[in-house]
């Protein structure tokens, strides 16, 4: 009952929307006398505003197209390497690209929004890399008979994944993939795989929430995970092709991250309106271009989130050393050739500070001079993957750790 609820207020709001930019557009059409009175262009600001707000927005796309080097404007091409029922591997590469330039595979998170959440992110790395990055689907567009998805299966892609690109290649974890990315490191490691990553570079990762817990992880551990699967798992509808599909939707993702920070968002509609109604049309839609992205949700199988809230958030089992794939215990004392830099934000309020380094403490069996930790100064959850702070201090510190132990 939940998604289909959710389906009928979806449509309404679509309804009103359109409504709603049409009268937008009509309130200033220099044919109408009320465009040219204070009343017209404030109504329509306002409803401009709504429109924007209660839009459905779908997939977005990359579209990075050129990237600036030197000065110096470079092409830059985008392509499929492989695809996967759950998840596809993309590949971004400059024009006159050195040979030798580093390839890095960067796992974006499977947290309800698409990849594309890190298009800054794969566009600074462009500059010197060869970048992959993992691009996972909406769930409720998979369609049952592709079977399950859980932590096991997403640790099983990012080996393909390595293995596809093959030796030598590093990998960047953003956030909630920290912890599949640390276990598939201890893994491969453990197996004397030939395409073991160089260097793993972690960024705002959930390794180990007991240090500086946060409001995320605060509800993550004040209910079983009995009340997770009863009250936040809904069924896929028939509309889509994956009807019939345990999943954690998306729109309940975005309204737990939007309600964290909910004077922000009103106080960032409150400055939107401000910036149309003084017809500053360049600042509103810089506003407009973020929460485009930020609304863009998918779904995540059920399976793979209440293992996450599950092993990560309640039962703590990476520091715990108690984390299994397959059956098997995953041992990160076994990570002794790849190199591991662990980044946080200094007022992330989604990740806090230690919980992303407590992995440089649990790789026992690294020398110290392969483990390396940045504190991003200033910088919040978002901060240290896009941004000025991620273009002029976050990635350049990457780069060096990169050509450092590559």
């Amino acid at each position: 009952m939940l998604y289909h609820a959710y389906e009928l207020q979806r449509a309404w709001l679509n309804s009103a929307s359109s409504i709603a930019s049409i009268s937008s557009e009509w309130l200033t059409n220099p044919a109408n006398p009320m465009a040219y009175n204070g009343l017209g262009p404030m109504a329509a600001s306002a409803l401009e505003v709504f429109a924007h707000a209660t839009l459905e927005y779908g997939k977005p796309e990359f579209d990075i197209e050129t990237v600036e080097v030197g000065g110096t404007s470079h092409p830059v091409s985008e392509t499929l390497v492989l695809h996967r029922a759950f998840g596809d591997l993309k590949r971004f590469r400059r024009e006159d690209l050195p040979e030798d330039a580093p390839r890095l595979l960067i796992v974006a998170p499977m947290s309800g929004h698409y990849a594309t959440l890190l298009r800054g992110t794969v566009e600074r790395m462009v500059e010197s890399c060869d970048v992959y990055i993992t691009d996972w689907h909406d769930a409720r567009r998979v369609p049952v008979s592709e079977g399950h998805f859980d932590l096991d299966d997403y640790i099983d892609y990012l080996i393909e994944f390595l293995d596809h690109i093959g030796p030598g290649a590093h990998m960047m974890a953003v956030c909630q993939p920290s912890v599949p990315a640390l276990a598939a490191t201890a893994i491969m490691n453990a197996d004397d795989h030939e395409a073991a990553p160089a260097t793993l570079t972690m960024m705002g990762g959930p390794i180990d929430t007991r240090e500086s817990p946060t409001t995320v992880n605060d509800l993550a551990m004040k209910r079983p995970i009995s009340w997770f699967r009863s009250n936040v798992i809904a069924t896929v509808p028939m509309q889509y092709e994956g009807a019939g599909r345990r999943v954690y939707p998306g729109f309940l993702q975005l309204a737990s991250f939007m309600s964290m920070n909910l004077g922000a968002h009103i106080q960032s509609h409150w400055e939107m309106f401000k910036h149309l109604t003084a017809g500053d049309d360049d600042s509103a839609q810089q506003s407009k271009d973020f929460y485009e992205e930020y609304r863009s949700v998918c779904d995540m199988t059920a399976e793979f989130y209440l293992q996450t809230v599950e092993e990560v958030f309640q039962e703590h089992s990476i520091p715990n050393g108690t984390f299994t794939h397959r059956g098997k215990l995953v041992d990160l004392g076994k990570i002794d050739e790849t190199a591991i830099l662990a980044v946080e934000g200094e007022r992330d309020d989604i990740s806090g500070i230690g919980q992303t380094r407590a992995a440089l403490k649990l790789a026992t069996g690294l020398p110290e001079q392969k483990k390396a930790y940045y504190l991003a100064a200033g910088a919040g959850h978002y901060g240290i993957f896009n941004g000025s702070k991620w273009r002029e201090k976050v990635a350049p510190t990457v780069e060096k750790f990169i050509a450092r132990h590559g």
